[in-house]
């Protein structure tokens, strides 16, 4: 966010590296986790709904197809955008208060809540809702390459449960599946944050996304729109390496048909093979 909001004329970082060092050095390490509360709170039910929905749509539409899985996955990105988009909002917000201070001279939010609270009260719910349509526009068909990626991941290096390797080939998959996911429509991000971050300090920039992109492409040219790309792509590895490997294993236990004994070491899973 820090990257992709700062200003071209005076900018404050120069890459990811020095914005993780500078963040360090100026605000401590707990600068590294403003706006943690947002996620916290919100990222619980966004899973839940994303798997949720994508299981069911798939069901729904009959067969396991690829471009049923994109589709399945772009309604659960679309539908989770309804949490989403306040929880981002209250979480740029809160990453950009107090760029640069050690402690805060002045500090418009407590935390996520009284973010989000302070914004409806004076902009009501288009505030709250503030960034949701560029929102909506990067989730749908990134969740659609999301689990369209880690199905043919797992279908490629064949993940079977009884296989000894399953766990690795999950968080391989669902590393690679959140890197597809950030790279199809990462562009979008940056006017997402652009719009969500707009109007901090009392100024405001864009009328809206085409305006946010005309403005953007013409001070700061095509880079503007890969502008944190480096440490969106750190991050994704990693998180949604675990998120996928933790669903299907949890799964795959749930499924079992086996009865283990409970002080049994390593219960055996036997599953079909599509995961």
């Amino acid at each position: 966010v820090r990257l992709q909001v700062q200003n071209v004329e005076k900018p404050l970082y120069r890459g990811t590296f020095h914005c993780f060092q500078s963040i360090i050095k100026q605000e401590s390490a707990f600068g590294l986790y403003k706006g943690i509360g947002s996620p916290m709170m919100g990222l619980t039910f966004i899973n839940a709904l994303v798997f949720g929905v994508q299981g069911n749509t798939l069901r729904a539409l009959g067969k396991d197809t690829p471009l049923n899985q994109f589709l399945a996955g772009s309604a659960a990105g679309a539908i989770q955008c309804v949490i989403c988009c306040p929880m981002e909002l209250a979480k740029t917000r809160m990453q950009l208060q107090g760029t640069g201070e050690y402690k805060l001279k002045t500090k418009n939010y407590k935390n996520s809540l009284d973010c989000l609270i302070k914004i409806y009260r004076k902009e009501g719910l288009r505030g709250i809702n503030r960034g949701m349509v560029s929102t909506f526009i990067r989730e749908t068909p990134s969740f659609g390459f999301y689990f369209l990626t880690y199905d043919c991941m797992t279908r490629y290096l064949g993940c079977e449960a009884e296989d000894s390797y399953v766990i690795p080939k999950l968080l391989f998959s669902g590393g690679m599946s959140g890197i597809v996911s950030w790279l199809s429509t990462y562009p979008m991000d940056v006017i997402k944050s652009r719009l969500q971050a707009d109007g901090v300090g009392g100024v405001t920039q864009y009328n809206g996304i085409l305006d946010c992109v005309r403005k953007s492409y013409h001070e700061e040219g095509w880079r503007v729109f890969t502008r944190g790309l480096t440490s969106t792509l750190l991050r994704a590895f990693p998180v949604n390496a675990a998120t996928f490997a933790t669903v299907t294993v949890f799964l795959m236990y749930m499924r079992s048909e086996d009865n283990i004994p409970e002080c049994e070491p390593g219960p055996v899973i036997h599953q079909p093979s599509s995961l």
